[in-house]
């Protein structure tokens, strides 16, 4: 079984890298990209039941994010979605950067972060199933 692998959406701009890492059942994943590439939020989430059905996995995040920077709800996103997916502890650290990043520019960034994220989800379960 692969225990780490990256994955980089390839939609022409404002593309995103991730590194995942399986550590026993507990996942890590960095995502960064941009000009400037850094760590400016970390998330943790672990799953939990619903709180409208406790038959569904949902789950909880708390997040870390250094001053200035934005990449807060990414984390706590991503980390949530794997954890209640995955049903297992997800820690997530995000750092993107692009200067002078104009509005159609973080649509873009949003919209390849949700890519990201279902790609990370889609390795992670064809791994876990091989």
């Amino acid at each position: 079984m692969i225990k780490e692998l990256t994955i980089n959406t390839s939609e022409g701009e404002y593309d995103l890298s991730a590194s995942v890492r399986l550590i026993g059942q507990d996942i890590l994943v960095a995502i960064w990209g941009g000009e400037k590439p850094h760590i400016g939020a970390v998330a943790m989430a672990q799953p939990r039941p619903s709180l409208k059905d406790p038959e569904i996995t949902s789950s909880t995040a708390s997040v870390f994010s250094y001053v200035g920077h934005k990449e807060d709800e990414l984390a706590k996103a991503t980390a949530e979605i794997l954890a209640a997916a995955l049903k297992t502890k997800v820690v997530v650290t995000a750092g993107i950067h692009w200067d002078n990043l104009p509005e159609e520019g973080i649509q873009r960034v949003i919209q390849n972060s949700e890519i990201l994220v279902e790609m990370i989800l889609e390795k992670i379960v064809n791994e876990l199933n091989s």
